[in-house]
């Protein structure tokens, strides 16, 4: 059995404002160890329930922020960044039975610990066939397509109201409460530690693969805090404007959908200005 961790840090334990996650920072390289006792836990979990195999896809920032030497030896890391599926790198070569979102959070709009989609600021909304969707919503809905079922997600108390509408059965750990965009009620890292590993030691008998689901096609649209934004977005081909801040576009399936989100992201990040946004 092959489970796959995706692993982002704004839901990892004590973490709760900018400089906790952005690199290069004191506070940062602080968070980075309790990032990774986060994940080290889920790995140890896993390997607990009976996986043989543990692949952890960084999928932070530079996807470079877990401390390798910390992780259990029996886990594999894949780390850096352009990778095709970006978050969930890995699920689309056939071999994995189940996956985990480690350290996730609410999406752009809406309340949670530094909540956002993809970019940290400048995108105020991203909705999927007409529902609000976040990070954790629209990865599940790329990995349905290659059949692996979301076994665990850990993050926030809304994080993990969040993934009850897209994965139900899902074990879910709330690492902190919320309190505002930058504060939490936040548990100790010897406690998230203990209930990640007995969640994804239970999570494990829920890695059963199933029939892909083709359930396309996808509409997304994305709202952004300035027109030109939205302007810049159309260089895309097929997004076109739905609004004065606004841009949708339509795939047949998640994987292209998500491929022209990160195109999108991408575009919308380089015509941001210093100042002004």
């Amino acid at each position: 059995m092959k489970i796959l961790i995706s692993a982002d840090m704004e839901g990892a334990t004590g973490v709760t404002w900018p400089a906790d996650v952005l690199p290069g920072t004191p506070q940062w390289e602080r968070c980075r160890a309790l990032f990774t006792s986060d994940v080290n836990a889920a790995v140890l979990g896993f390997l607990d329930g009976g996986a043989d195999e543990v692949l952890i896809n960084e999928a932070h920032w530079t996807m470079r922020n877990l401390l390798l030497e910390e992780l259990d030896e029996r886990a594999q890391m894949l780390t850096g960044r352009h990778k095709s599926l970006s978050m969930v790198e890995g699920v689309q070569h056939g071999d994995v039975d189940g996956i985990a979102f480690v350290g996730y959070h609410t999406g752009a709009g809406t309340e949670g610990v530094l909540a956002h989609t993809y970019l940290a600021n400048s995108i105020t909304g991203v909705w999927l066939n007409g529902a609000r969707a976040s990070e954790g919503l629209l990865n599940a809905q790329v990995v349905a397509e290659y059949g692996v079922p979301v076994v665990l997600v850990t993050g926030d108390d809304l994080t993990c109201r969040d993934a009850d509408g897209y994965a139900a059965g899902a074990r879910k750990v709330a690492v902190k409460d919320h309190v505002s965009r930058y504060a939490a009620v936040c548990r100790t890292p010897a406690r998230t530690a203990a209930d990640i590993r007995a969640a994804a030691k239970e999570a494990t008998a829920l890695a059963v693969r199933y029939e892909p689901v083709a359930g396309g096609p996808f509409t997304v649209q994305l709202e952004f805090d300035a027109e030109h934004l939205a302007a810049a977005a159309t260089v895309v081909p097929g997004v076109v404007r739905a609004g004065e801040r606004r841009v949708a576009y339509t795939s047949g399936t998640m994987y292209e959908g998500i491929r022209t989100f990160k195109a999108v992201t991408t575009i919308v990040s380089a015509a941001v200005e210093e100042q002004y946004g």
